[in-house]
């Protein structure tokens, strides 16, 4: 007897349905970039590294202060995350912690906020970047503005993780963790508060020690705790579950033919170098030129020089990216015109950054230096570096470095600036333009930080000692708030004046 199979028919195979808006597992990143994993929790040992920074960035880290709390937060921070992660820092993870961790040390050496402001702002950009990862301009782009959005992600695999935390060998309710914390602070504040009250050997020696408790403080410390653990616990989750941001990089979906692109860029080259030819004068003239033309200044010369290169940047960059996304690269021939061609571009723009650089120079020789001034000609020679790293990607024409090595001169372009100590370098240049023309703006020299306190040293004594009075009648700090150039000031115990005392400027360098 024979059997026939059965006729009946098989219904369709399904595999899990994609998580639903609102439901664990479910992302606005499409899933090839940066999925969820519903299941992950955190490790306990995440929490607990995310707990202790943030206990020791409230005692160390006040955010408006300039202080060694900056590195100390940073180096806490990396060495949670990747002690926790079990594994070294890997590629080009090193460079980036270690010039995270050099920008986050001006704080510590340099009075000037301004230059502490774009240093943090600098080491938050380079250190995302480190965890987040990826090579291409999206990682770059994108990776400084992760951790903005990343409070769902990592609040569930906290929760998911942190719902049990091993202690001892047995298992501990978390709730159970944080009221034995808090118990174990208010104990120490309630006594220690008696025991400074009781003693003022002791109260002198816990105002040293530990911050001053008041209600706006005790805010404030905790959104400092919230922000620190914050840190660890995004670090922690970026190093585990990275997002594919190189997979956001831009496709080529069709190719020009050579001489679609070649002929525009090779009229850009030409209209570049004639540019460059006829006003040869005008980058190149310096004093000469600006005193043999009639009604140019120096501050237009300046401003003219600087509009150039914006302008000139601007349309290198962009007419870079439209090339190398169209071009076609099929044959050596195509390649080599591509080298010649946006090479010869490139030098022509850095012709144009050293010369407005050199501009600038002139102009802060003739009217006075300023913070201002000296950040345009940071911004300027890290343009010119730029220049000179696409010119070096399209030598062997690869760029997947490009992204990140611009990022990382931007950096270093910051640690060159606070290296030579702003401040202390107007203040030293101002000083030397009044001792050759008797003109000096001694409102924006008393504006300064105390970064400046030994330029201070060339004037005479009445006008030095107002100086001094003004910008280094520091009072002494905390050691968490400690700053090399304010604790310097303090040891002098210089007294403070008043605003009127110094003498009137005779000139005002910021116009």
């Amino acid at each position: 007897m024979t059997t026939t199979p059965s006729s009946t028919p098989v219904g369709p195979v399904h595999g899990p349905l994609l998580p639903q808006p609102g439901e664990p597992g479910w992302t606005l990143w499409p899933r090839r970039i940066w999925p969820v994993n519903p299941l992950a929790g955190a490790p306990a040992a995440v929490v607990l590294a995310a707990v202790v920074a943030g206990v020791a960035g409230t005692l160390i880290w006040r955010i408006s202060v300039a202080s060694i709390g900056y590195p100390i937060v940073g180096v806490l921070v990396f060495a949670a995350v990747y002690g926790t992660s079990r594994r070294a820092p890997r590629g080009a993870e090193p460079i980036g912690i270690a010039v995270t961790l050099a920008l986050l040390t001006v704080p510590a050496v340099l009075a000037a906020g301004w230059v502490s402001v774009v240093c943090v702002m600098a080491a938050w950009v380079v250190g995302w970047c480190t965890f987040v990862g990826g090579s291409s301009w999206a990682a770059v782009l994108l990776g400084p503005w992760l951790p903005w959005v990343l409070g769902v992600r990592v609040g569930g695999w906290v929760q998911r993780g942190g719902r049990q935390i091993e202690l001892s060998g047995g298992r501990t309710d978390l709730r159970r963790v944080v009221i034995v914390a808090g118990a174990t602070v208010g104990l120490l504040a309630v006594f220690g508060l008696l025991f400074a009250d009781a003693d003022v050997a002791f109260a002198h020696l816990l105002r040293g020690v530990a911050p001053r408790l008041d209600g706006d403080e005790i805010i404030m410390r905790s959104v400092v705790f919230a922000i620190v653990a914050m840190f660890v616990l995004s670090g922690a989750y970026l190093l585990r579950f990275p997002p594919r941001l190189d997979a956001l990089r831009v496709r080529r979906a069709w190719s020009v033919a050579r001489w679609e692109w070649a002929v525009p860029l090779a009229a850009l080259d030409v209209l570049f170098a004639a540019f460059l030819a006829v006003q040869a004068s005008v980058l190149f003239g310096g004093h000469r030129h600006v005193l043999e033309t009639a009604g140019l200044t120096y501050a237009d010369y300046a401003r003219q020089g600087f509009w150039q290169l914006l302008m000139v940047s601007a349309l290198t960059l962009l007419v870079i990216a439209a090339t190398l996304t169209v071009a076609q690269r099929a044959t050596v021939a195509d390649r080599r015109l591509i080298r010649l061609l946006i090479g010869t571009l490139c030098a022509l723009s850095v012709v144009i950054v050293i010369s407005a650089a050199h501009r600038m120079w002139l102009y802060q020789q003739a009217y006075g230096f300023t913070d201002l001034r000296l950040m345009v000609i940071t911004v300027e020679f890290w343009l010119g570096a730029v220049f000179l790293l696409i010119l070096g990607a399209g030598i062997p024409m690869s760029g997947r470095w490009l992204p990140r090595s611009v990022m990382i001169a931007g950096a270093l372009a910051l640690l060159g600036l606070a290296m030579i100590n702003p401040d202390r370098f107007i203040a030293e240049h101002n000083i030397k333009r009044y001792q050759q023309n008797g003109r000096l703006d001694t409102v924006y020299l008393g504006q300064l930080s105390a970064d400046a306190l030994p330029a201070l040293d060339a004037l005479d004594a009445p006008l030095r000692d107002c100086l001094r009075g003004k910008i280094g009648a520091v009072a002494p700090q905390p050691w968490y708030q400690y700053n090399i150039a304010r604790a310097r000031a303090a040891a002098e115990a210089i007294p403070a004046t008043d605003a009127t005392d110094c003498a009137a400027p005779t000139e005002h360098i910021t116009r």
